[in-house]
This record gives C-alpha cells, structure tokens and sequence, in this order.
C-alpha cells in the first residue's frame, strides 16, 4: 500500500472506515489495562478517530500518528480545537488538549519518540496493511515499544477471496504470530459483525468476525 493510496482516500472522502461514534471494544477493554491518567498512548494510522478524544478524555496524554494531513486537520476541525503545530524530525506535529497528531510515515517513529509510550491502541492501522507490511508494522511496534506497554488491538478476519481489502483479513493465527512472545495476551473476544456491514454483505463475504485482544508487553 503506497502513501498514495491512503491520500486519494481521504482526497475523495473514500472514508468507510472511519466510526461515527467511540469504538465499543475501547470503552470495554482499555480499562482491564490499568493505565492511570497521565499515561502517553500510541495509536498508530489514527486518523481523526473519535477515539483519540475518548482517550484523552480519560486523562491520557495521547500520541496519534497518520499519513493523511486532511486527517489530521479534520480531527481538530471537528473537536474544534485550534491546534500549535510544529516540526519533529520527519513529521509535522499538531498539539492540542492532551492531544498530539503526528503527520507523516509511521515507520520513521523511533524508540525515542515513543520511550514514554505505556499503552498502544490499533483499531485500524493492522488491518489497513497487506501481509507484508503487517510483518513490518508489527515488528516496528516490537521495535520501539518499551517493555510492559500494554495494548488494546482490534480486528478483523473474513474470507479474503470473497472480498479485496482494505480493511485486510487478520487471522486470529497470524495475531498470535506476529505478537508472541513479545506481548502475553491477556483476553480475546470475538463477534460476528457480517449484519451491520453493508460492504460485506454487498459482496457476498459468508461471515465477517471482529476481534479484540488485550496484550501486556
């Protein structure tokens, strides 16, 4: 997937991923992880997810990281903030509320930029790359991430020949490979989510199952 991709998406409001309300799975799962106010979260390829504010609003300071800077600029826009903006590295950084949106290449995040990083949160970011670069991403993640950074990943598995992605079918078998034994995982759920996805059901996928996961690192 080229960063070109993802622009012309957010060019032409190509945006079906995006969720008009706060991520259930968030709100049920980020609690179990036992992040006290203050904590700095990562959520890579955020965005202008309304869970950014949810987290924040939990007194979290929050590290949001995406490609798209329409994202990025829509995300304040509608939370009606105004935000500094300033430059680190490779990245064009925006600030506002606890609330910090980097636009550029996630891959260029280093250890440094995220040291004080204890909790992570995928809703989108595994499930957008094709298998090659989840191998990466998840790797990077390995990488950067200190130890005892806890995470809340969503995901989603369905037959891919039925159905091209993104989002991308992730097995609950390729989970436990990429982040084993890096990460212990903690609690596994699982819903069939066929009925409320119009897409799916248009294209014939036969069962579209989301998953959630919590891992202690």
């Amino acid at each position: 997937m080229h960063a070109d991709f993802w622009h012309k998406r957010w060019e032409r409001n190509q945006i079906g991923f995006h969720q008009e309300q706060v991520n259930s799975y968030l709100a049920q799962y980020w609690p179990s992880l036992g992040i006290n106010a203050g904590g700095r979260v990562l959520v890579p390829l955020c965005g202008k997810s309304l869970d950014l504010a949810w987290l924040a609003g939990q007194g979290l300071r929050v590290l949001g990281v995406e490609l798209s800077q329409r994202a990025v600029e829509d995300f304040f826009a509608e939370q009606q903030l105004e935000p500094e903006r300033f430059e680190h590295g490779a990245f064009t950084c925006y600030r506002s509320e606890g609330i910090e949106l980097w636009c550029g290449d996630f891959f260029q995040l280093s250890a440094a930029d995220v040291a004080d990083c204890v909790g992570l949160y995928d809703r989108a970011a595994l499930i957008a790359l094709p298998p090659e670069m989840r191998e990466r991403y998840a790797a990077h993640l390995a990488t950067i991430l200190p130890a005892g950074c806890g995470a809340v990943l969503v995901t989603m598995d369905y037959d891919q020949s039925q159905l091209d992605g993104p989002p991308f079918a992730v097995t609950d078998e390729e989970v436990r490979r990429l982040y084993t034994p890096r990460w212990q995982i903690l609690a596994e759920d699982e819903q069939d989510i066929l009925g409320q996805s119009w897409k799916f059901l248009q294209a014939g996928v036969s069962r579209l199952l989301e998953r959630v996961y919590v891992l202690r690192g």
